[in-house]
């Protein structure tokens, strides 16, 4: 290396340990930030970097940081999946209230428009005498997903460890897959997702789903940054009354943080059943019967309705 360019990297360097801002980089960008690093001392342990010209330079450790806003792994890793693993929900209907913090929190998560919800809380009742009931659906990440079979560009695609994803930066909005799912578990983005500059500026990710964008399919997708973190999707942690059951098939346990199973007994113990089985869809989504339920049927919204009539009477 030569004088010239000895000189100019000690100049680099100094200006970075004396908290200048890198030539190219916004403030909100800038992992060397002049008022972050004030209060820092340099530790003395020196780190090789490549500078935004190009140039390789030497930078006290204490002064990194995290560059914000980048996805753990790329999106082709994320369609490949977490190897060994094969992962499924089951869902407790005899706990279920219908408070919807499940839907609240998948809603915040993935920062989507109202009214574009991935889980559905619907009232069901299985005959004219039986008692109705609350059930929860999400996409059933099926082990022969037809959604994934009609997608002509791959966009909608299924990973080693059981989940089915989106990338909306392969989705040309044809709607097939909204088609061809027997759930109905899919939204359509007509409009543009109302975000905060800094979810909109965000690198894509096939995992968070986030940003969303006009024109794609959005649906559930098991949270597969949480699922990579070791760490429960939110809808199973924002629950209060334990419904959602999440785990590894592999490892034949499920959990919904408080308590833990083996799935397979918990499965066989509880009468566990998969919606539609007869499609041959082969769901990674059980459902418990809604037996010795914790929770009389209410329907807030049939309450309203009467409330009004009233009003009006």
């Amino acid at each position: 290396m030569n004088t010239n360019d000895s000189s100019r990297r000690d100049f680099i360097v100094t200006g970075l340990l004396a908290g200048a801002t890198l030539t190219g980089c916004s403030s909100r960008h800038n992992p060397f930030d002049n008022e972050a690093n004030t209060m820092i001392r340099p530790s003395g342990k020196m780190v090789k970097l490549l500078s935004v010209n190009g140039e390789v330079i030497e930078v006290d450790e204490a002064f990194l940081k995290p560059v914000p806003d980048l996805p753990p792994v790329s999106n082709t890793e994320a369609r490949i999946g977490i190897p060994g693993k094969k992962f499924v929900m089951v869902i407790d209907l005899s706990r279920c209230k219908s408070v919807k913090a499940c839907q609240t929190a998948c809603n915040h998560a993935h920062d989507l428009n109202p009214g574009e919800n991935w889980i559905k809380v619907y009232p069901m009742q299985d005959a004219e005498h039986t008692a109705p009931y609350w059930e929860p659906t999400t996409c059933m990440h099926c082990d022969e997903p037809p959604c994934v079979k009609v997608c002509p560009v791959d966009a909608t695609f299924k990973r080693e460890d059981g989940i089915v994803l989106i990338d909306s930066d392969r989705c040309i909005g044809c709607r097939f897959c909204m088609a061809a799912c027997p759930y109905s578990t899919r939204v359509f983005n007509w409009e543009a997702p109302q975000l905060p500059k800094e979810i909109a500026e965000k690198p894509y990710s096939c995992e968070t789903s986030v940003p969303q964008k006009i024109g794609t399919v959005g649906k559930c997708d098991f949270c597969a940054d949480m699922t990579r973190k070791g760490e429960l999707p939110h809808c199973v942690s924002a629950c209060p009354n334990g419904v959602f059951f999440f785990g590894d098939m592999v490892e034949d346990t499920v959990t919904n943080g408080a308590e833990t199973f083996r799935f397979s007994d918990l499965i066989r113990d509880k009468a566990g059943y998969r919606l539609m089985e007869d499609l041959g869809t082969k769901p990674s989504v059980y459902y418990l019967p809604p037996v010795n339920r914790n929770f009389p049927f209410e329907n807030k919204d049939d309450q309203q309705e009467e409330k009004k009539e009233k009003i009006k009477s």
